[in-house]
C-alpha cells in the first residue's frame, strides 16, 4: 500500500491539485482541493463517478464552511453548532465561483467538518498551504461499498492513490445529509444520527425529499453495492429461501442478526450482524467486503429493524439491494 508519509506531505498534496485518501469518522474519502476544478476532475475520473453527481467538501471549521456558502442559514448553523466536528453535512446555497465542480454545477454545495483527529489536522495543515477545503467522496469505484480502512482503499485503487491511514472509521457509514438550502430544511440521506435529534435541534420536523431538492451524494437508487447480488429478506423468507435443496455450495453468503443458522447451511459464509444500530453502523461496509470475497453469487441479509435508530443502516442496505 502506497501510504502518505507524513501529514505534511500529505496537506502538500492536496495543496498541489493531487489526490489523496484519508479518514474520517464516517468512511475514508478520495480528497482533492475543492477549490481547483482540475483537481476535482481527478476525483471524478479515478472513481469512474457522473461529473454531475455532486461531492462533499470537508472543511475544518463554520469560518472555513462560510468561504464555500452564499448564504449561510440558520438550520445550517444550528446543525453545525450542534454536531460539528461530526457525521452531519449540511447543502446550502454555494458562493458563485467557488467549487463548481465539486458541487456538480449545482448551485448549492455540501459541506461537513468531520470527527476525525487525522482528518481535522489535515485540514488545518492544508488551509496553512492555502487549501480552504477538501472535496472527498468515499474512496471507491462509484456504486461500490465505501472503504473504512486504509486496506479497503488499497483493494479499490492499489498504488495509484496514496493513503494517510488513520486506522479504522469510528461510524462506519457516511453522513446524515440535510438540505438547508431552502425555507425547510430537508433530510436526503441519513446518517447515524437520529432523526429526533436533528429536530430538536432545528426546532421543527424534517421536511421529504421533493423533485426540487438538490441532486446529493449517495442518494442514488442503487449504490454501496458489492459484486454479488444482495438480497434482503426478512427471517421468514430466510428460513423459506435456504431450504431450497438445489443451491449449489458456495453460492450463497449469509449476514443474519437474529435468525439462527440451521446446520443445513452452517457451511455457508456467515456473519452476524450486531444487536445494535450503531454498532451494526460500524461492521457494515466492512462485513459485505468479507463477504463479498468469499466469491459468493448472492449475499442474503437479515432485514434490519423498521425502527428510527436503524434508519442509516437500512438506507444502505436497501441500495446495495437495488
Amino acid at each position: 500500500m502506497m501510504r502518505c508519509p507524513s501529514l505534511q506531505a500529505a496537506a502538500q498534496r492536496l495543496a498541489q491539485g493531487a489526490l489523496l485518501a484519508f479518514p474520517t469518522e464516517t468512511v475514508y474519502g478520495l480528497g482533492a482541493r475543492a477549490d481547483d476544478d482540475a483537481a476535482v476532475a481527478r476525483i471524478f475520473e479515478a472513481k469512474g463517478r457522473p461529473a454531475d453527481h455532486p461531492l462533499i467538501v470537508h472543511v475544518a471549521d463554520i469560518a472555513g464552511a462560510r468561504q464555500f456558502a452564499a448564504d449561510w442559514p440558520e438550520s445550517a448553523q444550528r446543525l453545525a453548532q450542534a454536531f460539528w466536528p461530526g457525521p452531519v453535512t449540511v447543502i446550502v446555497p454555494r458562493q458563485p465561483g467557488v467549487a463548481t465542480a465539486a458541487a456538480g454545477g449545482q448551485s448549492t454545495v455540501g459541506l461537513r467538518c468531520p470527527a476525525h483527529d487525522v482528518a481535522l489536522a489535515l485540514l488545518k495543515e492544508a488551509a496553512q498551504l492555502g487549501v480552504p477545503g477538501v472535496a472527498g467522496p468515499s474512496a471507491n469505484r462509484f456504486g461500490r461499498v465505501s472503504p473504512t480502512t486504509a486496506a479497503h482503499v488499497e483493494a479499490e485503487f492499489g498504488e495509484a492513490v496514496p493513503v494517510l491511514d488513520g486506522g479504522a472509521c469510528q461510524v462506519g457509514i457516511e453522513s446524515t445529509i440535510i438540505d438547508c438550502s431552502r425555507e425547510r430544511p430537508v433530510l436526503l440521506r441519513p446518517g447515524v444520527l437520529a432523526r429526533e435529534a436533528l429536530e430538536t435541534v432545528l426546532g421543527q420536523p424534517l421536511g421529504e425529499r421533493d423533485a426540487a431538492a438538490p441532486r446529493a451524494s449517495g442518494t442514488l437508487a442503487s449504490h454501496y453495492a458489492p459484486t454479488a447480488r444482495v438480497r434482503l429478506l426478512s427471517p421468514a423468507q430466510l428460513r423459506a429461501a435456504w431450504a431450497d435443496p438445489s443451491i449449489p455450495p458456495g453460492a450463497v453468503a449469509l449476514y443474519v442478526r437474529t435468525v439462527a443458522v440451521p446446520d443445513a447451511v452452517a457451511t455457508w459464509p456467515v456473519l452476524h450482524m450486531p444487536e445494535a444500530a450503531d454498532a451494526a453502523a460500524h461492521d457494515l461496509f466492512a462485513a459485505l467486503r468479507t463477504l463479498d470475497a468469499c466469491g459468493a453469487q448472492q449475499i442474503w441479509i437479515e432485514s434490519p429493524p423498521d425502527e428510527p435508530a436503524w434508519e442509516g443502516v437500512r438506507d444502505r442496505l436497501q441500495r446495495a439491494a437495488a
